[in-house]
C-alpha cells in the first residue's frame, strides 16, 4: 500500500530515469516528422485495451505500412501479433485520412496552436473521426510528444490514487467531466507534496508495472 512518504522514496530513487524518459517524449515533439508523430498516436490506438507492450509490437509490425497502406494490408501484418486486427487496423486507416483531410498543415502544428491544454487534449479525445482515442490514451499521446502536465489516468494510475486516498475508486472516469475531477484531485495532490505530475504519472505506473515504458 502506497504512503506519500513511500511515493516521496521511490520518486527519489527512480527520479534520473523517469526524467530521461520525459526527455525523450520531449524530444519526440521537437525533431520527429509527421510521419513518426502520428506512430505515437497509432501506437496509443493499439494501446488502448491491451497493454503498452501490445501497442509496441503492433506499431513495429506494420509501422512501414501506416503511412500509406490499406485497411487489410494493415489488419493482415497484424494477425498474429496483435489481439485485434481489424478494429484497430479500421481506426488507424479512418484516423490517418482524416487528419490528412482535415489537418493538412500537420497535426504537430495544429498541437502547438492550442494554448489551453485542456481545448489540446479535447481536439484528440472529442472528435469522433479520431476513433480508438479517449481521454485517457488522448493524454498518452499527448505525453508521448512532449506536452506535459497530463494525467494518463489508466488502471494502475487509478489504482494508486485510490490507494492513496486522492480518489474514492479505482474505477475509470465514466465522463469527460469524471476524467478531469480525477485529474484535478491528482494534480493537488502532487503540488501538495512537491511532486512533478508527469513523473508522479509514470513512477505510479513504474510501481504497478515494474518497469518504465511509455
Amino acid at each position: 500500500m502506497l504512503t506519500v512518504r513511500s511515493v516521496e522514496q521511490g520518486l527519489s530513487r527512480k527520479a534520473l530515469e523517469i526524467r530521461e524518459k520525459l526527455k525523450e517524449f520531449e524530444n519526440v515533439g521537437k525533431r520527429c516528422s509527421e510521419k513518426e508523430i502520428f506512430e505515437e498516436l497509432a501506437f496509443c490506438v493499439f494501446t488502448a485495451g491491451a497493454s503498452a507492450k501490445m501497442g509496441l509490437k503492433a506499431v513495429e509490425a506494420v509501422r512501414d505500412l501506416l503511412p500509406e497502406a490499406d485497411e487489410k494490408r494493415i489488419s493482415d501484418r497484424l494477425r498474429g501479433v496483435y489481439r485485434f486486427p481489424n478494429t484497430r487496423a479500421r481506426y488507424v486507416v479512418h484516423t490517418r485520412n482524416h487528419l490528412a483531410r482535415e489537418r493538412g498543415a500537420g497535426l504537430m502544428k495544429t498541437l502547438l496552436s492550442f494554448e489551453d491544454p485542456v481545448e489540446r487534449r479535447d481536439f484528440i479525445a472529442m472528435d469522433r473521426d479520431v476513433k480508438g482515442i479517449g481521454f485517457k490514451e488522448a493524454s498518452h499521446f499527448l505525453r508521448n510528444v512532449g506536452f506535459r502536465g497530463y494525467a494518463i489516468l489508466d488502471k494502475h494510475v487509478l489504482r494508486c490514487l485510490f490507494e492513496l486516498g486522492v480518489a474514492d475508486s479505482a474505477r475509470p472516469p465514466r465522463s469527460r467531466a469524471e476524467y478531469l475531477e480525477t485529474e484535478a484531485a491528482m494534480k493537488k495532490f502532487s503540488e501538495g507534496n512537491g511532486f512533478d505530475l508527469d513523473e508522479l504519472d509514470l513512477f505510479f505506473w513504474s510501481e504497478k508495472t515494474g518497469e518504465i515504458l511509455k
